[in-house]
């Protein structure tokens, strides 16, 4: 047996229960074997009757002082009592619908029972359905699986001895040995021994370093070979450094942070390999103008332009100061959806015989019949709200062009490694001066009425205002859809007042149409839902209200908070919630206490964890089964250099130590060409 042997021949499995283990995604004994537990049930630390703690899983070492005897629940289901001693205590003991407890459990025997300690409605203790094993057979920690019908975890955790049991020995080291040594590893097949049956904590802790490390070697192994074989040799080369012309037509003074930017950006034009880098700054940090400094230089470069939005809305408005700033030194179109046919033939032309240098739009820029006569740069803006196939079919537009990713979603560096492993970072981390941070405060439902007056004075001053709704899912009537709160507020609050809608739900055309009238001032209020996260430069609103906040993550309510804030105009977000849970006010106190952008993700990603942090996982990368990087952030780091001085030592992972760490890359990045590798 070896670990690509079918599981259906380990001891104790056979047709039937390997069909179930099938459900679970075990196919091979190696599948099994990476079948990591969900949780552990410590059955060695055994805790006196009295002094069981209420509503938590312990263990407990007592005698049958009566065998269980049967009855019936209200509803006609099954019921067994019994009861254990320790000689210190009683504990009850209750099992429903259980028949065969009465030929499992013994008069006089002595067992141990695992499960969580309740008040009893009788008076004293009890456990509902506690597993329990003769105190001969079990005193240690014991694996708990995801199960699937008729396919319990203490059946998964006796196959998965039966196959140790039959490969002790046999299972082959998959690291280098150097790399044991230096990090002081635990051997691979000791690790997911213990994985599933540790002899202690220590022992299982260790086993996690090490299996954690090599998940994080292979996946940063995997990023830096993906992002070598997406750097061929580009004939794109921005060797005249025009940055210093540029900086001159600004209206103001960039900020250190931006120029530090556009000088890591043209550092990487020059060379013979395109630039595929992550430009990463807080709302209001000045992003644009790092993008329009490269568009100016690779078209004094000769080279075309290409920046894609994810709204028609925020594509005009690039248009608009981007125009503003160049003037007629650079002729740009813009190609969405909404262009009649007649303009847009007249683009594509311009595109084709290289007489447009800079084209921006939506998804319209990467559609099949759109040709570049010599696209040099792409840009793609928000990137979180676009997919890996969209910004890789712009960047197909050209031969090998420079990339410019750009987002305002602050990412913790750890979760940007994961995230855009295959990208360079640069991070604006300074605001532009004389940008007025938002003031922001929590109050209850209580205070709408004050709330509606605050919101009219801004109105009567010549300001504008939002008003957001969390999406509602059906069945939640505690909470008012965006729809009936807009009709509500437009005909009995603000009904001298000009009050517009958007939500996901609408048209594309009719979600842009509103968003042009409140960018033009139509619109003096705006309730929304989420969907203004991102798509609406409007400098002229200064008040924002978030309705049901605690709905929100941290990162989402700083999005939100940005529209505002984007003048000369003092700003204030009001967090409305009466949610009193502890998540919900540590939520709201981050908020209140700082508008720095990358603390709040930081802080987010704690509460909230890396599977949830995005949303929808874009970026295509392969799932941690076991890492997790806010809580392994060292082990990250030290697996990133590692990888970076083995691929220095060896490209393409040819040297003999080297060749299970490249299967193992080419299986965990399988189903994206295998990182590149050959």
């Amino acid at each position: 047996m070896d670990l690509s042997t079918d599981v259906k021949y380990v001891k104790g499995v056979g047709s039937a229960v390997a069909e179930k283990l099938n459900k679970l995604g075990i196919g091979v004994v190696c599948d099994l074997l990476y079948n990591f537990p969900r949780d552990y049930e410590d059955w060695s630390k055994i805790i006196p009757i009295s002094q069981a703690p209420y509503d938590k899983r312990c263990c407990i070492k007592a005698r049958v002082i009566n065998a269980p005897v049967g009855g019936r629940t209200k509803n006609g289901g099954m019921i067994f009592k019994a009861a254990a001693t320790d000689g210190d205590g009683v504990l009850m003991l209750t099992f429903f619908n259980n028949k065969y407890i009465v030929n499992q459990l013994f008069e006089d025997e002595e067992y141990l029972f695992f499960g969580k300690i309740n008040q009893s409605v009788i008076g004293g203790i009890e456990m509902l359905s506690p597993r329990f094993v003769k105190v001969a057979d079990n005193d240690k920690i014991h694996p708990v699986y995801r199960q699937t019908e008729k396919l319990t975890s203490r059946k998964i955790e006796a196959v998965t001895r039966n196959a140790f049991t039959s490969l002790k020995g046999n299972i082959s080291e998959s690291l280098p040995e150097y790399i044991i040594k230096k990090y002081r590893l635990m051997g691979r097949e000791e690790a997911l021994f213990n994985m599933h049956f540790p002899e202690n904590d220590e022992a299982l802790r260790l086993a996690k370093r090490r299996l954690i490390f090599e998940e994080l070697l292979n996946m940063q192994l995997g990023l830096l070979l993906l992002r070598e074989s997406g750097r061929r040799n580009t004939s794109v080369r921005v060797l005249n450094d025009c940055s210093s012309e540029f900086y001159k037509m600004l209206p103001y003074r960039p900020t250190d942070a931006q120029k530090r930017c556009i000088e890591e950006c043209i550092k990487d034009m020059k060379l013979s390999r395109p630039m595929n880098r992550l430009l990463q700054g807080d709302v209001g940090s000045g992003k644009t103008t790092v993008a329009a400094a490269l568009i100016y230089n690779t078209v004094k470069n000769g080279y075309q332009c290409a920046l894609m939005a994810p709204t028609e809305v925020l594509a005009e408005q690039h248009l608009a100061s981007l125009s503003k700033l160049f003037g007629d030194r650079i002729n740009i179109a813009l190609l969405t959806g909404s262009v009649k046919a007649s303009q847009k033939k007249l683009i594509k032309k311009g595109l084709a015989d290289g007489s447009i240098d800079l084209v921006i739009g939506t998804h319209a820029v990467i559609s099949g019949d759109v040709a570049f006569n010599k696209l040099g740069f792409v840009i793609t803006d928000e990137q979180h709200r676009f997919g890996v196939k969209q910004r890789a079919a712009l960047s197909q537009k050209g031969l090998n062009p420079h990339t410019l990713v750009m987002s305002a979603t602050p990412i913790p560096r750890t979760l940007g490694l994961i995230i855009y492993g295959d990208l360079d970072i640069s991070v604006i981390d300074e605001l532009p001066k004389g940008r007025q941070p938002v003031a922001t405060y929590c109050v209850t439902a209580d205070y709408h009425n004050r709330l509606y007056k605050f919101i009219k004075k801004h109105l009567d001053e010549g300001r504008q205002g939002y008003i957001i709704c969390p999406l509602v899912e059906e069945g939640e009537t505690e909470l008012v859809p965006a729809q009936e709160y807009a009709e509500y507020l437009s005909k009995e609050v603000f009904s001298s007042y000009s009050v517009g809608l958007l939500h996901g739900k609408m048209k594309p055309k009719q979600k842009d149409e509103v968003m042009r009238d409140f960018a033009s001032g139509k619109i003096q209020l705006l309730v929304a839902t989420v969907v203004v996260e991102v798509g609406i430069d409007v400098p002229n609103a200064a008040v924002m209200i978030i309705e049901n906040s605690e709905r929100f993550g941290l990162s989402q309510l700083h999005q939100l908070r940005g529209r505002i804030g984007r003048g000369k105009f003092k700003s204030t977000c009001v967090l409305v919630t009466d949610a009193q849970n502890e998540e919900a006010r540590k939520r709201m106190k981050v908020m209140c206490d700082t508008t720095d952008g990358f603390k709040i993700a930081e802080e987010d990603l704690k509460q909230r964890g890396p599977g949830d942090f995005l949303g929808s996982r874009q970026h295509g990368l392969p799932e941690l089964r076991l890492a997790n990087i806010v809580t392994d952030t060292n082990i990250l780091y030290a697996a990133q250099k590692q990888a970076k001085n083995i691929l220095v030592a060896d490209p393409e992972l040819l040297l003999p130590e080297h060749i299970t760490l490249k299967a193992a890359v080419k299986t965990m990045f399988g189903k994206f060409g295998g990182a590149g590798i050959n």
